[in-house]
């Protein structure tokens, strides 16, 4: 029985390993997704613990080959569950089995912008931390992995080499949900943040430099001695908290266009799960095994999240888990290390944990180049005092006689002076001979067209942005010199028409600024369209006087915050003017239909609706017939504003003779 993958799914994982292994990672544009790389399982299994294995013991776990394995079926004892991973170690194995076979391989990555993680996982008692710390004897992979890398930074940042290289460790442990610093205990609990870019980062977490491996181990031992350990049942040193080592790799660009990265390598020692009926835990251990069974079980929900590609991933729901965020769906190149036992009694807990390997196996992690540029900053050019003054300060600083005796061409700057300006000087592990001809060759620009640095001290793009730049600042001196022409030459013709204030002007007394006028806001013109009925009736009259929009003056005041007194300014407007005698014709219109109307003839009058209407109805079968219209407003239900804007309305229409009522 297979525990695996299918095997089209496993064809399309190894075509997308396989694929990510041939190309070289870079950073990726905005269009483009970084190429996959799956997380690499492999699998140790140590020995017993007494060194043979009983009669009456045999494993429960036997090896196949370098990359496969099978257990016993606690279901049916006849069969056996298969499991396949890139690496299988048996008990034989050797610590450098171990980190040659798996762990040394992603160390290159780091000294190209990529970050990298290696996790021990498994059972307690089942030999995480001999796996990463080892002995003295036979060290494990945290102390063989800092001496491979220091040894690769030493190379790739010597002198004569495009990149200096820097390094630097943290060292934390997460116990009970608290982030610890163990390179300084007294700071207490660290919050884990996240940047603008999606970098994880601790603030306050120490960072030290180290140059050699006995800087590290000046550091990493005494703080390995912080770490909480307990004794069980199962181990006298059992981890109580899960240990993360935390190593950055710096990279900066000597010579243009001066590009850093960074690379992280993550070692990181979990504490192993704990079945409390046989490690006998209580009080404080009961609480410690409480705290590592809860981050072990997030850590399996946010894998089988990742596997089935849910919305929501649940990194925030431990601080194990966030802190790992990188290594597991991330960015970065992730070996897990499973530790199995051998012993029967720890059946169950192999099978979970080779059942946890074989899921994460599926992961998938896009790791990219960390890499931005950065702007070199040359150091500052003292100048002398003709440098800093200009050509005509300088002229007039020189003597009679120099400017007679003076030649038109200024000297030849000396070569010292392109040699301080130079950023090529650092290069001095460079050979001789190319060296002059980069030196003779910025010489040669700086003396053509370049006023103050030579060219090669700026990059191009550099170079364009900053005249881009002066030239925008030029454009813009220009327009406000245009602008300020144009005001003086306004304020000069205010002047020039107001002659009194010129003779009362004095240069003691300031003239306050001339404020703006504010004038009220014009209305808006209304004009009332008459139906072309009304107006051919009153045309074929001959004493009837059509006067329908007339056209009226009227002033309006100007409010200025200058003057004492507002100004009137004549202002047309429309108004409307209807004759008496249409207006009490529509009036009358209107009484007839409210007297004699039903409901539905009341509803064709504007603003009345369904409701309006039956009012009007039931109050004049108990009040009588209206007298006028105005009493329309003693109908409850209907206010004096709603009854003016009904008579504005519908008076006019019916008034032009429009059909709204009974015919």
């Amino acid at each position: 029985m297979d525990a695996g993958l299918p095997a089209r799914r496993r064809r399309e994982m190894a075509a997308a390993t396989s694929g990510a292994g041939r190309c070289r990672l870079s950073k990726v544009g905005a269009g483009r997704r970084p190429p996959p790389a799956r997380v690499r399982v492999a699998v140790r299994l140590r020995p017993f613990v007494d060194g043979t294995a009983g009669e009456n013991d045999p494993p429960c776990v036997r090896g196949l080959d370098s990359c496969s394995l099978e257990i016993a079926n606690w279901r049916n004892h006849q069969e056996t569950l298969k499991y396949q991973f890139d690496a299988f170690y048996g008990e034989r194995s050797s610590q450098q089995d171990v980190y040659g076979g798996s762990v040394q391989p992603i160390l290159r990555h780091l000294l190209e912008g990529q970050n990298a993680s290696v996790l021990a996982y498994g059972p307690t008692g089942a030999g995480k931390t001999h796996t990463m710390l080892g002995s003295p004897e036979q060290p494990g992979v945290i102390p063989r992995a800092l001496m491979d890398l220091l040894q690769l930074t030493r190379e790739e940042g010597a002198e004569g080499r495009p990149w200096a290289l820097s390094v630097t460790m943290s060292y934390l442990e997460i116990y009970q949900e608290k982030v610890l610093d163990l390179l300084e205990p007294s700071s207490g609990d660290l919050v884990i943040r996240e940047d603008c870019r999606g970098n994880i980062l601790i603030p306050g977490l120490t960072q030290k430099p180290i140059t050699s491996f006995a800087d590290f181990e000046q550091h990493f031992l005494p703080a390995s001695r912080n770490r909480t350990v307990g004794a069980t049942r199962l181990n006298q040193r059992s981890s109580r908290s899960h240990a993360v080592l935390l190593v950055k790799v710096d990279q900066r660009e000597r010579l243009a266009p001066f590009r850093q990265r960074e690379g992280k390598l993550y070692l990181i020692d979990l504490a192993g799960s704990e079945d409390n009926r046989r490690t006998g835990n209580k009080g404080l251990r009961l609480k410690e095994s409480g705290a590592i069974n809860a981050s072990l079980f997030v850590l399996g929900k946010v894998v089988d999240a990742l596997n089935q590609g849910l919305p929501r991933v649940p990194y925030r729901d431990s601080k194990l888990t966030r802190l790992l965020q990188d290594s597991l769906g991330g960015s970065a190149h992730s070996i897990l290390i499973a530790n199995i036992a051998p012993e029967r009694r720890f059946y169950l807990d192999t099978v979970s944990a080779l059942n946890f390997a074989a899921r994460s196996k599926e992961v998938i992690n896009r790791p990219f180049t960390n890499e931005r540029l950065q702007l070199h900053v040359l150091a500052p050019i003292k100048l002398s005092q003709k440098e800093l003054l200009g050509p005509s300060e300088a002229k007039r600083a020189r003597g009679p006689e120099e400017e007679e005796s003076g030649s038109p061409e200024p000297p030849a700057a000396p070569a010292s002076a392109f040699q301080k300006l130079s950023p090529l000087q650092k290069l001095s592990s460079m050979d001789p001979a190319m060296l002059e001809r980069l030196l003779s060759l910025d010489r040669l620009l700086g003396s053509q067209g370049s006023q103050g640095t030579p060219l090669l001290s700026t990059p191009k793009r550099e170079r364009m942005v900053l005249m881009k730049t002066v030239e925008e600042k030029d454009l813009e001196i220009e327009r406000l010199k245009m602008k300020q022409k144009e005001l003086e030459a306004k304020v000069l013709a205010q002047e020039a028409a107001d002659p009194k204030e010129k003779e009362n002007y004095s240069p003691t007394t300031l003239r306050p600024l001339a404020r703006r006028t504010v004038t009220v806001a014009k209305p808006l013109k209304r004009a009332v369209v008459m139906p072309l009925q009304l107006i051919q009736e009153q045309a074929a009259s001959p004493n009837a006087e059509i006067h329908i929009l007339k056209k009226k003056g009227r002033k309006r005041k100007l409010e200025s915050l200058d003057a004492s007194e507002p100004e009137e300014k004549a202002e047309d407007c429309w108004e409307l003017q209807i004759s008496p005698e249409l207006l009490a014709h529509g009036r009358q219109k209107i009484l007839d239909l409210l007297n004699e109307g039903s409901a539905r003839d009341l509803r064709s009058l504007q603003r009345i609706g369904q409701k309006k209407a039956q009012l009007i109805v039931g109050w004049r079968e108990l009040h009588g017939p209206f007298s006028q219209v105005e009493d329309l407003e003693r109908v409850e239900g209907i206010s004096s504003k709603q009854m003016e804007s009904f008579l504005k309305a519908n008076i006019l229409g019916l008034a032009a003779g429009q059909r709204c009522g009974p015919s």
